[in-house]
């Protein structure tokens, strides 16, 4: 059935990242466009995680609340020159490999492991700040432990609360989730697929586990070669037909006011291979007008590509 005949196939759902403390989240939420929110945990809150959680739960939208797990994170802020960085967890993994900073625009050859501490060859020529991500995408890699203490947090938080919506970070077996379920039995957990082996977790599992999302901004620096991130796409929409697609999505508006040309055709090119809930990430949610803008943008590349389509709650 075509997606003209297909009313399923013109439903196109946004969830959207809120800054925790933003002023204009209530209009936010009120946006046509707008089927979730989704809150990242990693960001600084003022108060208790039920605080957050009690205010961004009452806005009337579905709330996500976005645990970090297996996610490695900079733990110390870390200035050049230097060559150790302190991580969110501990590692395993084979030495030397590299890791990768600042979405993959910079790295170093890790030469050893010393528990959560990566002594590097020669550090990258930035400041790292406490909360970055870092990815190294070597197959051996090992995170000891899946959720974090403030991971766990959030959860007991969110139970008292009678919130039960979770995304989990670089899902790669049935155990992650478990880790959440046992915390939350009423849990309704999206597995963020993140990396290679998570990748063959959807092969083996599918949408068993719960939904689907393409975490593209990891996943793109995880995969072997950049073009793998095509077929991976294809692989987790057939996995699963909801499944949601997220990160990069009009970056290019935290920084300008128009967007460039590939945020037009990503976000087409998404729509074309079968997806319907888009999430916008962090940088481009942290201002009430570029948030807006990017909404505008999905809204008339949704209305060029999809026939008549319709709006439907996450």
């Amino acid at each position: 059935m075509s997606a003209q005949a297909d009313p399923s196939a013109r439903t196109v759902q946004v969830i959207v990242t809120v800054p925790p403390h933003a002023d204009f989240l209530d209009e936010l939420a009120r946006h046509p466009r707008v089927g979730g929110l989704r809150l990242n945990t990693v960001m600084p809150l003022r108060g208790r995680p039920r605080d957050a959680l009690l205010r961004l739960g009452a806005l009337g939208k579905p709330l996500w609340i976005d645990l970090k797990s297996r996610q490695l994170r900079v733990a110390e802020a870390a200035v050049p020159p230097f060559t150790a960085v302190r991580l969110s967890q501990r590692v395993r993994l084979r030495t030397p490999t590299r890791a990768y900073f600042k979405g993959g625009r910079e790295s170093a050859r890790v030469l050893a492991v010393d528990g959560d501490r990566l002594i590097l060859e020669d550090g990258p020529r930035c400041v790292l700040g406490p909360g970055e991500s870092v990815n190294i995408p070597d197959g051996d890699l090992a995170v000891e432990g899946l959720l974090t203490e403030r991971d766990e947090a959030f959860v007991h938080a969110a139970v008292e609360l009678g919130l039960h919506r979770y995304m989990l970070s670089f899902v790669e077996s049935p155990a992650d989730v478990a880790a959440v379920r046992r915390l939350d039995p009423l849990a309704e957990v999206v597995q963020k697929i993140e990396s290679r082996k998570g990748l063959d977790h959807v092969l083996r599992r599918g949408a068993a586990d719960g939904e689907l999302m393409a975490a593209r901004g990891d996943l793109f620096l995880e995969l072997r070669r950049p073009h793998h991130l095509l077929s991976a796409l294809r692989t987790i929409r057939e996995a699963d037909p909801r499944a949601i697609v997220a990160s990069r999505l009009f970056d290019s508006l935290a920084w300008q006011t128009e967007p460039e040309a590939q945020d037009l055709t990503d976000a087409a090119f998404l729509l074309a291979l079968g997806y319907r809930r888009f999430l916008l990430g962090d940088e481009v949610c942290l201002r009430r007008d570029t948030v807006f803008a990017a909404l505008a943008c999905l809204d008339r590349v949704i209305r060029e590509v999809l026939p008549n389509p319709t709006l439907e709650a996450v």
